[in-house]
């Protein structure tokens, strides 16, 4: 599924937080956001697409989710925070090549084709990632280590990267072919871009055979790329993104100008991004995989940079004037997004609430983003109770419609989104203060049900304001209008 995502080190952020950060760039997925309690985790696990079976253990924690609406296609859960305030959101779907795909391919479905044939199950996929491991881990790294396990016992139908984090480390895996993988520690001062290409342009193979300090990877990594021929990397320099990625004409439209427009906003100052001497362009190969920003990273840089589609650039859509390069490239706040996600680990807060995950349904561009404390027994109603049918009475569809309305006439809407969006961030962080002050001083942490039901009703009424007036701005500018004067 094409999305992007972006991790922040603890020593990168403002507040000494991690975060992690995806959109998930279906194709209109109607989401939702639920609580999932231990009796309701399934101790059998069924794919949809790939007809895999995996026994699950007997103890998993009630954990946070985002799963479709529509069931027909499985749960695709895609980001949560559980009990042990450890994050996950999965996946970005990345690329890969020829050689390493024919040499360990993936593991897709089979259906018989004879009677007394068997179907030949696939491996595991975007559809089932989150639910078969944020409930058993208590670490980012213990993310790491479950879902390598079961890449190596049931492969991959799909070439992905997963991201996990807790209150002080933040881990990105990314598949090889079928069965192989290969993970990193994000340093704690530096953020991470992933646009749907494999990303990591460094690993140290010293240490993931040795101490596995920061760099994980699949036991017998060496030998599949030895054996395989797999290493393209000149002066003995090892670069993962050479040896297990792509370099394509499409990735320069699609995915690196993502990473581009990110690394302007995150590094300004230190690196040259525009002009004849610029170090990197929408289209380079070697835009970094990590970089330190040039300030502190705060949630709203998260959205900002989320939201992105080439604002400032000659390549913006929206640009009132043809620039002759407008909408070249694949924007970051595109219009399929189901829902965005940014799970964060707050160090300094008590366990109960240390996790705060913030929730955004449909295009950034234009949609809100509305924290939530995660370790409660249930969402309010605006995030859970959504169906297929559009409403107005919940933060999916009102999103939706606010989305397609202020795109529709960007010129005489765009105001009205900023101040919404802002509004929302600013009452959100309000309230987060309030109840975060209220529960630390009583030690009653139930409260985080009261704050979540109260930031609903904060974006119910900034939704629905804001949807009232830009309905009535992208009515007058309809092409049927028609006043006496204009005759």
């Amino acid at each position: 599924m094409p999305c992007t995502t972006l991790l922040v080190g603890k020593k990168a952020s403002n507040d000494n937080s991690t975060m992690i950060s995806r959109t998930d760039d279906g194709h209109f997925d109607v989401k939702k956001m639920i609580v999932v309690e231990p009796k309701d985790q399934k101790r059998k696990y069924r794919s949809v697409i790939s007809h895999v079976e995996i026994d699950l253990p007997d103890d998993p924690m009630r954990y946070t989710a985002c799963p479709s609406v529509d069931p027909k296609n499985g749960i695709w859960a895609a980001t949560g925070i559980n009990a042990a305030n450890v994050g996950m959101t999965a996946t970005e779907t990345i690329t890969s090549n020829p050689r390493v795909l024919a040499a360990d391919p993936l593991v897709v479905y089979k259906k018989a084709e004879k009677r007394g044939e068997k179907d030949m199950p696939g491996g595991i996929g975007e559809e089932d990632i989150v639910v078969l491991v944020l409930p058993y881990i208590r670490s980012a790294r213990e993310g790491v280590e479950r879902l390598g396990a079961l890449l190596e016992r049931y492969g991959t139908y799909e070439s992905n990267g997963i991201a996990f984090n807790d209150e002080n480390e933040v881990w990105w895996l990314e598949t090889i072919g079928g069965h192989h993988w290969m993970a990193r520690r994000v340093p704690d001062d530096r953020v991470v871009i992933m646009p749907n290409q494999f990303g990591m342009d460094g690993f140290d193979m010293d240490d993931a055979f040795g101490e596995k300090r920061e760099n994980l990877c699949s036991a017998d990594l060496r030998e599949f790329i030895a054996e395989n021929r797999l290493d393209c990397n000149q002066n003995g320099v090892f670069n993962p993104r050479d040896v297990f990625g792509s370099h394509s004409d499409m990735d320069h439209i699609y995915n690196t100008p993502r990473a581009w427009f990110i690394g302007r906003y995150l590094t300004p100052w230190s690196h040259r991004w525009d002009g004849e001497n610029a170090e990197f362009t929408p289209e380079s190969d070697n835009i970094p995989w990590s970089v330190v920003p040039d300030r502190k990273v705060t949630v709203e840089d998260v959205k900002y940079a989320l939201s992105g589609y080439y604002q400032g650039t000659p390549y913006n859509p929206y640009a009132s004037h043809d620039t002759g390069k407008r909408g070249v490239y694949r924007s970051i706040g595109i219009n399929r997004t189901g829902v965005t996600s940014v799970c964060q680990i707050r160090s300094d807060a008590p366990g109960a609430i240390r996790g705060l995950e913030w929730i955004c349904f449909g295009s950034t561009a234009f949609s809100a983003l509305l924290p939530v404390y995660p370790n409660v027994p249930k969402m309010p109603k605006y995030l859970s109770d959504v169906t297929l049918d559009v409403s107005t009475e919940n933060f999916y569809w009102g999103s939706r419609l606010i989305d397609v309305l202020a795109d529709h006439d960007y010129g005489a809407n765009i105001q009205q989104i900023e101040r919404y969006q802002s509004a929302v961030m600013t009452n959100g962080r309000r309230i987060v203060l309030e109840y975060d002050r209220k529960m630390a001083e009583t030690g009653d942490f139930s409260l985080a049900s009261e704050a979540n039901e109260k930031l609903c009703a904060m974006a119910k009424e900034q939704t629905t304001d804001t949807l009232n007036k830009v309905l009535l701005e992208s009515s007058v500018h309809m092409k049927n209008g028609y006043n006496r004067a204009d005759n």
